[in-house]
């Protein structure tokens, strides 16, 4: 049985509205096995037997939010190619809101093309371009979103910087200054040197070597005990400095998370992890889930369990792979994982 604090906020996971605003991409995985060493260059010939895709970096984020059973709204940036068509159709597939998804025929579709054999990844290709997204296809996304918050129709904005050249801090600084006024929760998953802070979000969620890079602290004590480590608490206090959220939720692997507010101790959210085959996407569960459940009346203590569970089921799953509501539910029944 699910504890009743967690079973109310799970609860209220159909109603709640997520717009997700971010660098979004699609993921390839070429599943093979490895039949020889080619004779042209030392390196391994994957003999190619499925093609597989889905929804990457925001779009996975997105996802998520679909597969957890709300409301989840896109927007960000394609372009008129074949990658981006197949990303519109993974989202028509998911029930993801994709009006606000535009097009930009000057840039391609930000492709992640994986080789996979025996269950473990050789090669990854890129095809990206990181230059700045257009300052009018930016003004257009911030307007839209401006324009749910003031009708009503949102309850939570998760931002996703992959540094793929949408994300800029004024638009961060529009869209938390309207969701204050409407008390509409807002989550940034950021990527180092990507935008300046941004004061006032609800949320900043980086991993560990993303929070000491983006605090410029040394990560002097790699693998301590979170509970007495100076250097993760000094990164800590200099991110909440510098960008004043609400919450700093950061990811530390193998030891689950810590969870940082304004004068008040360090909360320890243990792993519950028991197989580990595949951490790509997890930090984007970890994101929805926790933004979700902060949507749907969790306190942060509890919605970052319900996030660490989450991600729990997703480590275990080979590939960029999102968690259902029901999965989530059967893992918030297992209290002594």
């Amino acid at each position: 049985m699910i504890p009743e604090r967690k079973s109310e906020v799970l609860s209220r996971f159909g109603s709640a509205r997520v717009a997700v605003l971010g660098d979004i991409m699609l993921d390839v995985y070429l599943w093979g096995q490895v039949t020889r060493v080619s004779p042209e260059a030392p390196v391994p010939v994957v003999s190619v037997k499925k093609q597989t895709c889905c929804p990457g970096g925001a779009a996975n984020v997105m996802r998520n939010i679909a597969t957890l059973g709300a409301n989840a709204e896109g927007f960000g940036v394609i372009g008129d190619d074949d990658t981006g068509r197949q990303l519109l159709a993974e989202f028509a597939a998911a029930g993801i809101g994709a009006r606000g998804i535009l097009a930009d025929a000057d840039r391609p579709t930000t492709e992640k093309r994986r080789i996979m054999a025996s269950g473990q990844q050789l090669l990854r290709v890129d095809q990206e371009d990181t230059s700045s997204v257009p300052d009018d296809i930016r003004r257009r996304l911030v307007n839209m979103i401006v324009d749910r918050i003031r009708s009503g129709g949102l309850d939570a904005i998760i931002f996703e910087d992959y540094a793929k050249g949408l994300l800029a801090s004024w638009m961060l600084e529009e869209i938390v200054a309207e969701a204050r006024k409407h008390r509409v929760a807002t989550a940034l998953d950021p990527k180092p040197g990507g935008i300046d802070p941004v004061r006032g979000l609800t949320v900043i969620k980086p991993n560990r070597n993303e929070a000491f890079a983006m605090a410029n602290v040394q990560d002097r004590t790699p693998g301590a005990d979170p509970a007495g480590d100076p250097a993760l608490k000094e990164a800590a206090a200099r991110l909440l400095e510098q960008w004043q959220p609400e919450h700093l939720l950061i990811s530390l692997a193998a030891q689950g998370m810590a969870l940082f507010r304004h004068d008040r101790d360090a909360e320890l959210i243990p792993t519950r992890a028991r197989e580990v085959f595949d951490v790509s996407g997890a930090g984007d569960t970890v994101t929805a889930a926790y933004t979700l459940a902060l949507a749907s009346g969790a306190d942060p203590v509890t919605a970052a369990d319900i996030a660490n569970r989450a991600a729990s089921v997703v480590v275990a799953k080979v590939g960029t792979a999102p968690i259902s509501f029901e999965e989530l539910c059967h893992v918030c029944e297992q209290e002594d994982l």
